[in-house]
């Protein structure tokens, strides 16, 4: 992970507490890291988690003004060599597969020209839902990467599939496609 550069997006779940260690291990690993998070995951977790593991602002906001002039989704996309999604809720996963860009995050999302993998995290009768297996069936034929989500316990007492990746797994995979990828120049 030394010397890469992830861009981290976190949506608005439980399992949204699970990103600031993935975060925090690939800081550790050596990657530089920048977090985009959905106004949604705010409510879950504080922006400042992320800011205090990746020393990086966080960008939540679309039209917040900044120092600086760059477009926002532009210039993290031009930077990321990967954006990782983890949590990814079925919302985000409808909007991609639909083409929707209404939020920070799935514009990085739409204007990347490196790979995004998502990392699905839900109740079990969401990620079975038709509509959901329609969404992530053709994000796969779009070339998009995803590490499926597993059986366990979930937020609403039940157990099922739908929880988040084991964090090691996510950030295993993570390094795979890394490794496939040649580092973006500076």
């Amino acid at each position: 992970m030394k010397g890469r550069k992830v861009c981290l997006g976190v949506t608005g779940c439980i399992a949204a507490y699970k990103a600031a260690g993935m975060a925090s291990s690939l800081v550790q690993g050596g990657a530089e890291v920048r977090v985009v998070m959905t106004e949604s995951a705010t409510r879950f977790i504080m922006p400042l988690t992320f800011e205090s593991l990746t020393h990086k602002p966080v960008h939540v906001e679309m039209w917040r003004p900044e120092a600086s002039y760059l477009v926002k989704h532009i210039a993290l996309t031009d930077w990321a060599e990967v954006i990782l999604v983890a949590p990814a809720t079925a919302n985000i996963l409808g909007k991609v597969a639909s083409g929707i860009a209404d939020d920070l995050l799935s514009t990085v999302i739409m204007s990347a020209d490196c790979p995004v993998m998502f990392a699905p995290a839900m109740n079990s009768r969401m990620w079975s839902n038709s509509v959901v297996e329609g969404n992530v069936a053709r994000l796969r034929d779009l070339g998009y990467r995803f590490v499926e989500p597993e059986e366990g316990y979930l937020a609403c007492g039940t157990v099922g599939v739908g929880r988040l990746a084991d964090p090691e797994r996510i950030l295993s995979a993570l390094s795979q496609l890394l490794s496939e990828i040649p580092p973006k120049a500076e």
